[in-house]
Formats: C-alpha cells, structure tokens, sequence
C-alpha cells in the first residue's frame, strides 16, 4: 500500500482560523485549502463594508498567501468552490477571478448561491489544487 503523507499549511497571508479547521492540508500531492472568506488577516474582520469584489480579491489574496506557503501558485489550482450571498454577483466575481490565473489555465469551477457565508459575509471560495510538475497536456 503507498505512504500516505499529511501536512498543515498555515501562513499569516491568511486570516487565522477561529474555529477547529486548517488553513490548508496537503495530502501527498494535493492541497485542500479551505474556504476563505473576505477577512483580513491583519484584524480578522471583513473587508470592504459589504462590497462582494472586495470582499472576492481578498478571499483570493487569502489563497494565494497560502498557496505561497506551499510553494506553489495560484495556477496549480485545479478546482474552486465559490460561495455567493447573491448569484447576482456572479458577473462582478467572475471578472476579478479571471485575473487572478494564468490565460487559459483555469481550474474546474462551481458556483453556487447559499443561504448565508459566514460572518454575514458575501462570498467564500474553496480550492484544490495539484502539486509537483503540472503539464498542459493540450501544449503537448
């Protein structure tokens, strides 16, 4: 049976969590990173005084930081999850998510509209995302 090998990413990029859950985990060569909200790491408060595209590149800055930790970027992401107070917003996010990767590089993605994010907040994005050498098969 292969080794399974475990660690937790933690990093000040990001805000610290404030209930029982990590940053990120890497499994082998896969790292979960949990949802992440609009708060900044500084002050543990939200951003933006309700502005979702705030509220999104902070979220976003927040994966990036731990990514970082991990050695990695933001186009080792292989799937998100984002969270939306109103999918109405979705057009706005979409946009600045767009910037945050490489052209043509985009990981899987869903998006879903949700009942409430937490700390009344009004987006959270999840990911995954692959580490070691990743090869564009379709540049091949």
């Amino acid at each position: 049976m292969a080794k399974i090998v475990s660690r937790i990413i933690k990093t000040r990029k990001a805000p610290t969590p404030s209930a029982p859950y990590s940053q990120g985990v890497q499994v082998n060569d896969i790292i979960y990173i949990s949802g992440q909200l609009g708060t900044d790491p500084s002050t543990g408060e939200l951003v933006g005084n309700g502005d979702v595209i705030e509220e999104a590149g902070r979220a976003l800055d927040s994966i990036k930081g731990i990514l970082e930790e991990a050695g990695l970027t933001m186009d080792h992401i292989i799937r998100t999850t984002i969270l939306l107070a109103d999918i109405k917003d979705f057009g706005r996010v979409n946009e600045l998510y767009g910037k945050y990767f490489t052209k043509g590089t985009y990981p899987a993605r869903a998006a879903y509209q949700v009942v409430a994010v937490p700390k009344n907040g009004r987006i959270e994005i999840e990911a995954i995302a692959a580490a070691g050498g990743i090869e564009d098969q379709a540049k091949l």
